[in-house]
């Protein structure tokens, strides 16, 4: 794998949502101001990043099994098996992935866990999905963008305020992409649940935006795309191809699907 660039110093002093999302899942690579952040939200904000990560296996399966090769990952996280390129290369070794991510411990951990397959390709980017030009030309040094490309955004728009243009940044990316790509999206709901203000509050305090978003607001960033069914569900209710997932007592709280690029 080659990392796109040198990682910039890290901010310890402040929580960062891969850090908080690491803790979440039970992972060790975090600090205690994540860690700390990260005991204050609900029981449910584990169930929902388990949720979210099944999704995200579950859907880049589907999207290796229908033949595409590559994939670009925005949001990445730390590293946590298995990860994206561990599921695609294990149904095509030749697949190649770009990971992307604005938490320079993401790049640390990623130089050292990130490796391909012999046959494929790895590479990191350190950058912010606000500038996803950036994103796009470091992209296209390592995936060809005349073939099917799937864009990964996985729990990530949530944390764009509206002031951010998410809509305009899903649409730059998703207008790169050439017929057969697709768009795998997750994105934080309040629908199914009574907002517990405290906690909404008490994450943003941290200085971390989170921006829930209803289905209406999730279904606009597959604008122009055709739907993978079951469409855009609940991210546990989300499968294709494979048998369905366990059934779960649980809220949920996270929207889930997959649109293909005409």
């Amino acid at each position: 794998m080659a990392a796109g660039q040198a990682g910039t110093p890290v901010d310890t002093g402040r929580a960062h949502p891969a850090r908080v999302y690491d803790y979440l899942l039970g992972g060790k690579d975090h600090y205690p101001v994540d860690q700390a952040l990260g005991e204050q939200m609900p029981e449910l904000a584990k169930v929902g990043v388990a949720q979210n990560r099944a999704f995200m296996r579950r859907a880049a399966g589907w999207a290796a099994r229908s033949g595409i090769d590559q994939f670009l990952d925005i949001g990445t996280g730390i590293p946590t098996r298995p990860n994206l390129h561990q599921i695609v290369q294990e149904i095509d070794p030749a697949a190649r992935i770009v990971y992307t991510d604005n938490d320079p411990i993401v790049l640390r951990h990623a130089e050292a866990l990130l490796v391909s397959s012999p046959e494929g390709a790895t590479d990191y980017l350190e950058a912010d999905v606000r500038d996803p030009e950036k994103i796009l030309a470091h992209a296209r040094t390592v995936l060809d963008f005349e073939r099917p490309v799937a864009l990964s955004m996985i729990a990530l728009m949530h944390f764009l305020a509206e002031e951010d243009d998410p809509y305009g940044i899903a649409r730059t990316l998703v207008d790169a992409l050439p017929p057969g790509s697709c768009l795998a999206l997750s994105h934080f709901t309040v629908d199914f649940l009574v907002v517990d203000q405290e906690a909404l509050d008490r994450y943003r305090s941290s200085g971390i935006t989170l921006q829930p978003r209803d289905r209406a607001e999730v279904a606009r960033f597959f604008d122009g795309l055709d739907m993978v069914g079951p469409g855009l569900v609940p991210a546990p209710r989300w499968y294709n191809g494979t048998p369905p997932p366990e059934p779960q007592d649980a809220t949920d709280t996270i929207y889930a699907g997959v649109g293909r690029v005409r």
